[in-house]
């Protein structure tokens, strides 16, 4: 797919309609080439890929495994249930993978895609590169007193043996490894932390709704403020409107 684009935009007559278009350097198809490859999980090239029967998608045989150990799983792109029963070893991608060539984002050197992850983790210039990363720093020391009503909204609870301390993905690490089995309705420590979140709904499925719900941390997506705002704002209403 990608070389026959490469292709029809080399053969474009000179004279056709629209302004002239600059080629893609190398770098970017070469970028392109490797997104085109990439896990939608772990965002890395294709590791022992297996395809989604139902809706077509692939993943990394690791990176899909967790969706399989519940009762119904969905596609963790699309959303769609589909039968574990169904999942396939994708052939014709690894085959691919085998046969188109990017370079390495450190020493650029020509790799097939299917070494590709092996060869960048013994990459001395990607090593150095990643050595070279900015380092956090620290917001600078306040004297303003920090407030005691904030909730927690980092680290959790498990709703299952009470295991303190533990942040969204270790949460769903701790459960999947050791709450596997466990049949009790539970509270969502997660959801009963947010403004919208009720402390006394108890899940059904609580792995399920820990994989498909809690990947991703809500510190990406959310504003606290507006949301707790929104919140006040809608329990005023409803004591207007029941006065």
């Amino acid at each position: 797919m990608f070389r026959s684009l490469l292709v029809a935009a080399a053969q474009r007559p000179q004279g056709s309609a629209g302004p002239p278009r600059t080629a893609p350097g190398p770098g970017a198809a070469a970028e392109a080439l490797e997104a085109q490859f990439s896990c939608p999980i772990c965002l890395e090239v294709f590791h022992r890929a297996v395809g989604i029967a139902g809706c077509g998608h692939t993943f990394c045989g690791e990176c899909l495994q967790p969706c399989l150990q519940v009762p119904s799983p969905l596609c963790p792109l699309c959303r769609v249930p589909f039968d574990p029963k169904k999942v396939e070893k994708a052939s014709s991608v690894e085959k691919q993978l085998s046969s188109y060539k990017a370079p390495c984002r450190g020493c650029s050197k020509k790799v097939t895609l299917a070494k590709m992850r092996s060869h960048v983790s013994s990459c001395a210039k990607v090593q150095e590169q990643m050595a070279n990363c900015p380092k956090f720093v620290p917001v600078v020391p306040t004297s303003q007193p920090i407030p005691s009503n904030i909730p927690n909204r980092s680290t959790f609870v498990c709703p299952y043996c009470g295991a303190r301390n533990l942040d969204q993905q270790e949460l769903v690490k701790h459960c999947m490894e050791n709450h596997r089995n466990d049949p009790n309705k539970v509270v969502c420590p997660v959801c009963s932390a947010m403004p919208w979140g009720d402390p006394s709904y108890k899940s059904a499925n609580f792995l399920q709704h820990l994989l498909h719900r809690h990947k991703f941390s809500y510190d990406t997506f959310v504003d606290y403020n507006i949301d707790e705002e929104a919140a006040l704002q809608a329990a005023l209403a409803l004591s207007l409107s029941e006065n």
